[in-house]
């Protein structure tokens, strides 16, 4: 059963502009994200859309706007509420890319147990690997694990303490497009089984249409959102990619 009311508000941004260097990245953005959904921000390269999650995770300053996650607020003149530390919501987050030396000798419970505050209990860490299908790795050195195999041990990182809402960057990349279906399967399930509000960047379109509840189209500027079946079409990816939508799209077999 779920845990969350998908009526209620899980994100909500308000006129939110970035800017580096005094060159804006994003320009007043407004959207709301429902609870207990899975909602996609798509758009070509260059759009700003690791910059939206950096700033939803209160890890970039902000220009103007507003963010509130859950209810907790975090602008420009809230930056002491930084990444995993919003109020009493622990946000999980897994990254595009994971570099690491190979070499080192950590195994999957280890770096599972090195990222888990002292308080919380080492059961977590069973329990987050077996809702991720890892847990017969728990021993083994991360090394020596697939691309697809890390990407799992990075959910697993990123739901200890069953958040409510965990935030993804492209999370499959790399990944081979039969791993990345049983991927987007396991986001599929944490969000069906206990209502955790999943928010991932993806340049797959066949992948939004089919695991997305909905779809925030960015470039630099909101351009669209709203169901997948709805605004997924012919002449929104050709405003949103031009002549590049080919490159992003790919169907499972």
């Amino acid at each position: 059963m779920k845990r969350s009311n998908k009526k209620e508000t899980a994100v909500e941004v308000k006129n939110l502009s970035v800017a580096y260097n005094h060159e804006e990245v994003l320009t007043n953005l407004s959207f709301q994200i429902p609870s207990g959904s899975i909602t996609a921000v798509i758009g070509p390269n260059g759009a700003g859309k690791t910059t939206l999650l950096r700033a939803m995770l209160n890890l970039i300053p902000i220009k103007s706007g507003s963010i509130s996650i859950f209810g907790t607020m975090h602008d420009k003149r809230c930056r002491h509420l930084r990444g995993h530390h919003l109020g009493c919501l622990h946000p999980g987050y897994v990254p595009q890319r994971f570099t690491f030396d190979k070499t080192f000798p950590i195994t999957v419970y280890e770096f599972l147990d090195i990222a888990l505050p002292p308080e919380q209990k080492k059961s977590m860490i069973k329990k987050a690997l077996k809702e991720t299908g890892m847990l017969k790795q728990k021993d083994k050195l991360i090394g020596e694990l697939s691309g697809g195999q890390v990407q799992r041990v990075l959910i697993a990182r990123a739901i200890l303490g069953d958040p409510k809402i965990i935030f993804l960057d492209e999370p499959a990349v790399g990944i081979d497009i039969g791993g990345e279906k049983t991927f987007y399967g396991l986001i599929k399930h944490l969000n069906e089984k206990h209502g955790t509000t999943c928010v991932l960047i993806s340049h797959e379109i066949d992948v939004v249409y089919k695991f997305a509840d909905q779809v925030i189209c960015l470039n630099k500027k909101m351009l669209c959102q709203g169901v997948p079946e709805k605004i997924l079409n012919a002449e929104t990816l050709k405003r949103l990619y031009g002549e590049e939508v080919g490159l992003y799209e790919h169907k499972f077999k």
